[in-house]
């Protein structure tokens, strides 16, 4: 059974930080491309960051050098660091996977961000 597990949203000031963790289980992890993406109600879901097998990295362009996608293949997890933090960020996000053979996609369940004073 495949599960991702989000873990590390909440309630955070303009400007702080949060740190997002996905725990994976059920997948083989080292093959599976690793991405997190938000949504807020009415629009569609975005991607935000883009971590590969090997290690490279994309962003959309509106975190570009606020948030840090990074990957543990030894406790199949991924964390999104976010620093720098807009109200705009305020959404759910969740945590995919792509079998980089397959493309099947798996998704958690979502975590609530909210950057709010």
């Amino acid at each position: 059974q495949v599960q991702l597990v989000e873990s590390g949203g909440g309630l955070v000031q303009p400007g702080g930080s949060l740190r997002l963790s996905c725990a994976a289980s059920g997948i083989s992890f080292r093959v599976n491309t690793m991405a997190w993406y938000r949504q807020v109600p009415g629009k569609q879901r975005e991607m935000v960051a883009r971590i590969t097998t090997g290690g490279s990295t994309n962003y959309t362009d509106s975190v570009e050098g606020r948030f840090t996608i990074s990957r543990d293949n030894a406790k199949n997890t991924v964390s999104l660091q976010m620093d720098s933090l807009k109200p705009e960020d305020t959404a759910v996000y969740y945590c995919n996977s792509r079998n980089i053979w397959s493309r099947r996609d798996y998704w958690g369940q979502g975590t609530q961000v909210t950057v709010s004073s």
